[in-house]
């Protein structure tokens, strides 16, 4: 047999090699594709891109009408026009009962102080199950000018997720900590982000039961700034919705109007924000009232 390759078995050889040098490159790491923060104030991160995808219409009501929260509301107000003057700020976790607003205050803020920083201050949401990810994010926003304010809407961890990991690195714990142009603001329905039956497996399996247990209660020591939300009183769901009717000028009796609202959150079986702003907007569809945010 000739040692000599013929010209067919080049390039099959050739074929094959390009096939290699594509199948290595799409295994390299993809370089994150330079994003413009110009064109909005908001963006949804992307880690599979990676990119930070912006949203030039972010759903969301004006502070103004987020009511029976107002210590929560003035805190991290100001704790967010701090950030946004380079002062020293803590990251936030907002914690307790559903549909009193919490992720609706973080937009808010957000909104009402990026507009007087010049529009310096974005917000990027980054998803539960993306946490992971969170270093990657990290290496993108710590280059640039602006700042930021990463959040997580609904957060929390079940048994055997090990992800949390990642966010106590980025909060603190990491050789290089958070970046200075970075804060983080959570969601949760818990206080401690993980399941009790989570943390009492934890003790009876450890063999420091305390120091088990110890380490995931620390995740929620790493925001410094813990504000707790509980269901809301009759008198402040009656406020929440005359606020509403009101501002959308949604013109109906005091009396009859507030015996709507009680009698829409007793079929609902709760009184809270979100209760009152989806019997505004039933209200709003009967009266034939197109209502914006």
């Amino acid at each position: 047999m000739s040692k000599t390759s013929t010209p067919d078995a080049l390039e099959a050889i050739e074929a094959r090699l390009d096939r290699i040098a594509a199948a290595v490159e799409l295994m390299a790491p993809q370089q994150a594709p330079e994003t413009d923060f110009t064109v909005a104030n908001a963006f949804v991160w992307q880690p599979a891109t990676p990119a930070l995808s912006p949203v030039r219409k972010v759903n969301k009501v004006d502070m103004s009408l987020l009511r029976g929260i107002d210590r929560m509301r003035d805190t991290l107000y100001d704790n967010t026009q701090r950030f946004s003057q380079a002062y020293p700020a803590n990251n936030a976790l907002l914690w307790g009962a559903r549909g009193m607003g919490k992720s609706s205050l973080v937009k808010a803020v957000h909104a009402e102080v990026c507009q007087k920083s010049d529009n310096q201050l974005k917000l990027i949401e980054i998803h539960r199950e993306d946490i992971e990810s969170l270093p990657d994010l990290m290496t993108i926003v710590r280059q640039t000018e602006y700042r930021f304010i990463v959040f997580c809407d609904d957060l929390s961890f079940d048994n055997n997720d090990t992800s949390y990991k990642s966010l106590k690195a980025v909060l603190e714990g990491g050789i290089e900590g958070r970046p200075d142009n970075v804060i983080f603001y959570a969601t949760s329905n818990r206080r401690h982000l993980l399941p009790r039956d989570m943390m009492e497996n934890e003790r009876s399996t450890a063999i420091n039961p305390s120091e088990a247990v110890q380490e995931k209660v620390s995740l929620s020591d790493r925001f410094g700034l813990w504000l707790g939300f509980h269901n809301c009183a009759q008198p402040d769901y009656l406020e929440m919705v005359e606020t509403y009717a009101a501002h959308f000028g949604l013109d109906v009796d005091p009396d009859k109007l507030k015996a709507m609202a009680l009698e829409w959150s007793t079929t609902r079986g709760a009184r809270s924000g979100r209760v009152a702003w989806q019997f505004i907007q039933d209200l709003a569809g009967q009266m034939s009232i197109r209502i914006s945010t």
